[in-house]
């Protein structure tokens, strides 16, 4: 069998902390069908986030860190489903829920590789008119899913109409489908770090819960989130330089 084979995914396993889950994500593939056309993205880039009250660590870099809300309520159902939530008033970003029903916990999917769909997610990510014959260059084509945003419009599915939708069962849910496809093995050449963007504490290395196949060229750049790099210069002493470790 080959390293590189896929399953579909089951709820038991994503029914783990969201810290332990998403290093499994890494190389794996989510699969949508939306408006007739089908997309799959190698996931090479992931974040954990926690929920009030899951794990042994607050997390306040957690949409849910204050507790369900009617925002974040897909965060505490079961396992499988997709939390799609929008970011900036722009930007539909895909997670998948962790850990059992009625504890929150979510992982981003940051980025990927067009598998197969890139005609699709060109159109989509207007990086090609729709009967444009001209191929994209190579730098077009690693940024197609580079990033969150650029990987919800990847895949076609937006906030707020496919939130929820089931990556398990694979079942239409408003005019979409989703299935999450797992490794055999998981990825060895793992690298963890900050998570981007996030603010304070919880964007700093008191947070190594970014987690992405190290050397890719799809994985987004790092960035500090606001007030994350002073923070870790006073408690770590490193905030000039970007952190990270392989694994």
């Amino acid at each position: 069998m080959s390293s590189d084979s896929l399953h579909r995914a089951t709820r038991a396993e994503l029914s783990g902390l969201a810290v332990d889950v998403a290093p499994l994500l890494l190389g794996a593939e989510l699969r949508t069908l939306v408006a007739g056309s089908e997309v799959r993205l190698r996931l090479t880039e992931v974040e954990a986030y926690h929920g009030h009250g899951t794990g042994p660590q607050a997390d306040p870099g957690s949409h849910a860190r204050m507790g369900r809300t009617a925002r974040n309520a897909t965060m505490w159902g079961e396992p499988g489903h997709l939390y799609v939530y929008l970011s900036h008033g722009i930007h539909s970003c895909v997670n998948v829920v962790c850990g059992p029903e009625g504890q929150a916990g979510g992982i981003l999917m940051r980025a990927g590789e067009v598998v197969s769909g890139v005609d699709a997610v060109a159109v989509r990510r207007g990086a090609m008119p729709p009967l444009a014959k001209t191929p994209l260059t190579k730098t077009a084509l690693r940024d197609l899913a580079r990033g969150p945003g650029r990987f919800g419009q990847a895949v076609g599915l937006r906030h707020p109409i496919h939130d929820g939708i089931d990556a398990i069962t694979g079942e239409e849910f408003e005019g979409a489908r989703a299935e999450l496809w797992l490794r055999d093995e998981p990825v060895a050449e793992v690298a963890t770090g900050p998570r981007v963007g996030v603010a304070g504490i919880a964007g700093t290395e008191a947070f190594p819960w970014r987690f992405w196949i190290a050397g890719d060229p799809t994985v987004s750049s790092f960035r500090w989130g606001r007030g994350a790099q002073a923070e870790s210069l006073q408690t770590t002493g490193v905030g000039s330089r970007i952190p990270s470790r392989g694994r």
